[in-house]
């Protein structure tokens, strides 16, 4: 059985006649019914049964034309991200990113840029909430965000990694003995958190609301590097992902972990109506190929589906292709 004999059988049961489906396909009538004269016989089973004008499926070959479109389905979109690929050799990719992860992309955009040098890539930096709310506006054609989004927005989801989120707090005092923190013991504190821009904000006003915790926020900022030289100056404490925190001076500060499920992760988003390579298919999967490899080369840690409620990952938005098959990472799509 190959792809083409597929594809005669599935026409025939579409058309009802041998006669429309060989008009269809531009081949002979005699040559589709020798074709499936072939398959019936590699089968070893009756797959069609004339009932005067009608073709009538056996149950056996209702089971082939049911697995057939699918195959030839995904057979098509196969072809089509190949043409991609073999096209993507120039466009623009516009592609937002907030600051806190910023320094998780730079191994994956170097590889981007090596595998696909005719694609300029246009980075704007700004927080989750706000990137994704562009790539909705039509004014970015991917963007790195946490995870979940609302089900409002419309975009479907591909995680890409997660990581622990952190209590960054001075290496002294009380702090010199604590191994982890609650939630509820954040109440206690000044707290230096990331501006409402971000989706990690957004997050952790569920977390406190969840735990009934009332935060004493002291500052908020869009600069990871910001709020950890607030904390070295002993304005307060401050919640970060884990892989920042590893960057910061270990000599004056420490990094606690927070006593919740609740990561940080990162994703993508496309856009409706957009001539931009990004819109493409074949552009979305190479990326997601890159994110992948970079992911576990980078000593990154994958997000399996169905993962913890905070995840980063990259935000498309609504794009005409063929629903996505089982992924590695997490993509949203309207």
């Amino acid at each position: 059985m190959d792809i083409r004999t597929l594809r005669y059988f599935v026409e025939v049961v579409r058309q009802q006649s041998f006669t429309r489906a060989a008009e269809k396909l531009f081949v002979t009538q005699p040559t589709i019914s020798k074709m499936l004269k072939n398959l019936e016989d590699e089968l070893n089973c009756t797959l069609l049964i004339r009932d005067g004008r009608k073709l009538l499926l056996t149950d056996t070959g209702r089971v082939v034309f049911e697995r057939g479109l699918a195959i030839l389905a995904e057979f098509r979109q196969l072809e089509a991200e190949l043409s991609d690929i073999n096209h993507l050799n120039k466009g623009v990719l516009r592609l937002g990113i907030p600051p806190m992860v910023g320094m998780l992309m730079a191994g994956p955009i170097s590889l981007f840029r090596q595998r696909y040098p005719g694609v300029e890539l246009k980075i704007s930096e700004f927080g989750g909430l706000t990137v994704q709310q562009a790539v909705m506006n039509g004014e970015l054609d991917v963007a790195m965000t946490a995870l979940p989004v609302e089900e409002a927005s419309g975009l479907t989801t591909l995680s890409l990694f997660s990581h622990p989120l952190c209590v960054l707090v001075p290496r002294s005092g009380q702090w010199t003995t604590c191994d982890s923190i609650a939630p509820e013991a954040l109440a206690e504190h000044p707290l230096l958190i990331y501006n409402e821009d971000f989706a990690l904000s957004r997050q952790l006003m569920t977390l406190f609301s969840q735990h009934d915790v009332k935060p004493r926020i002291a500052v908020r900022s869009g600069q990871w590097d910001f709020l950890a030289a607030m904390v070295q100056a002993g304005v307060g404490i401050a919640i970060l992902p884990e892989p920042i925190c590893q960057r910061l001076d270990k000599a004056t500060l420490r990094w606690l972990p927070l006593e919740s499920d609740l990561p940080l992760a990162v994703g993508h988003d496309l856009a409706r109506g957009r001539v931009s390579v990004a819109q493409r298919p074949g552009m979305v999967n190479l990326l997601r190929r890159v994110l992948a490899e970079t992911t576990v080369s980078h000593g990154l840690k994958p997000l399996p589906d169905g993962g913890a409620s905070t995840l980063s990952g990259l935000l498309v938005g609504p794009v005409s292709m063929a629903p996505p098959g089982p992924q590695g990472l997490l993509i949203f799509y309207q």
